[in-house]
């Protein structure tokens, strides 16, 4: 036998099933986005390795990263992620544009990982971003947008919950402990392998990392402390303002959250399944710097990130995730014999025209053939044009799911179909 050709590894081929689910939600990711005031917009699949390296840290250019020179000699990569090329999209039209910035896209990423269950080297991911305000009302916003998200597809805040920190608060934590400024990105890289590495593995990786033993002890006593957020006037803000919307039952301070992304300044927050099963199923941040590094005016900016994969097996494990129906066609029309098989195609076509969604069988065959394929594709009712039929003006219907079958007049037979798919 002939070897099959195998797809790039980690790279995604999208069947009508996993296509049903990524249109379903991308229409749910606009229904909220839109509700709250957000435009949709989209940036270059391609772009220099220059936007991301001086931000976003060199782990995610140097490792994750897909790079390649292109005929000039410049560094391209397939971007993996698409805060930078906003903020590269504002630098460019700052004084054209409208804010505060409201704006949502949902489109294909690219990260060289290792691919594994939730992973993979391509995937769809949603950005919401806010860009103007520096206040705890828009972090309090654009958290609560990912919190509605969370409950129009019906996860429950017992199931799944975000967590919210803030960079400030930790740095001044950092700072007492002392730790001098110039190693406070070594410590927040130390809090962000915590949950990723054994305790004993993460109390020797934080010493490797500069922190003495009675530094680690206070590091890990102060990513522990559930309080903390009371010393935090934004955060104290922010949940104030959480409790108002009826969306607290979805969040929950925790001083564990630090982002790994070097361009954070303020918040962060993330999305987690209560048991921990799965890795973060959103998350983000505020970036006020990042408009101004990459060349503009210096301007506040939030926004967070939720790719299309861990959010699926978290609405597969508790049963939210709806049944696709992969075959749109809810009535086909057979071919009886060849010389009625135009009658089925004008038939089909008729009721398109009115709206109803049909498909004709596209050769002739035994009308029990056709009949398997209509019951295997989910098609509910079959349209059968026979002798007897065109001698009447009439078709038989077949409704695949009750058994039942009725003739009905060829000119009734969209108000017909209008009636029983309502």
């Amino acid at each position: 036998m002939k070897t099959i050709i195998q797809g790039v590894k980690g790279a995604r081929d999208f069947y009508p099933e996993d296509m049903a689910y990524r249109t379903w939600l991308h229409k749910h990711i606009g229904a909220i986005s839109s509700s709250y005031g957000y435009q949709e917009y989209d940036a270059a699949f391609l772009e220099k390795v220059e936007l991301y390296a001086a931000k976003s840290g060199d782990e995610l250019v140097k490792e994750q990263s897909f790079v390649f020179p292109d005929r000039g000699g410049d560094l391209i990569t397939l971007r993996p992620e698409l805060t930078p090329s906003l903020a590269r999209m504002i630098a460019q039209r700052q004084n054209e544009l409208v804010f505060p910035v409201r704006w949502w896209s949902y489109g294909p990423f690219w990260r060289y990982e290792k691919p594994q269950k939730g992973r993979s080297r391509e995937f769809f991911q949603w950005n919401c971003d806010l860009i103007g305000p520096n206040s705890s009302e828009a972090d309090a916003e654009l958290i609560s947008i990912a919190a509605s998200f969370l409950k129009k597809v019906g996860l429950k805040g017992s199931q799944v919950h975000i967590r919210v920190n803030h960079r400030k608060l930790m740095e001044s934590q950092i700072l007492a402990m002392g730790v001098s400024p110039e190693n406070i990105k070594q410590v927040f890289k130390v809090i962000d392998r915590r949950e990723k590495l054994h305790r004993e593995v993460w109390r020797q990786f934080a010493q490797e990392m500069g922190l003495n033993i009675e530094q680690t002890d206070k590091l890990e006593a102060l990513i522990g402390n559930l309080d903390l957020r009371k010393e935090s006037p934004e955060l104290v803000r922010i949940f104030e303002i959480l409790q108002a919307t009826g969306l607290d039952e979805y969040i929950r301070f925790d001083p564990s959250v630090i982002r790994g992304l070097d361009y954070y300044t303020g918040v962060v927050f993330e999305a987690r399944d209560e048991e921990g099963e799965f890795r973060a199923i959103l998350g983000g941040g505020r970036y006020n710097n990042l408009v101004g590094d990459v060349g503009g005016q210096p301007v506040g900016g939030l926004g967070f990130a939720m790719g299309d994969m861990v959010i699926r097996l978290a609405l597969q494990k508790y049963g939210c995730l709806p049944e696709f129906n992969v075959f749109p066609a809810r009535v086909m029309v057979t071919i009886f014999d060849e010389t009625s098989a135009i009658k089925s195609v004008q038939i089909s076509d008729s009721l398109r025209k009115e709206g109803i969604s049909a498909s004709c069988y596209p050769e002739v065959a035994k009308l029990p053939k056709q009949f398997k394929y209509a019951d295997k594709a989910g098609v509910r009712f079959m349209v059968v044009l026979g002798p007897d039929e065109q001698a009447q003006g009439k078709v038989t219907v077949k409704d695949l799911a009750s058994g039942s079958q009725e003739m009905v007049a060829e000119a009734d037979l969209a108000r017909y179909f209008s009636t029983k798919l309502a």
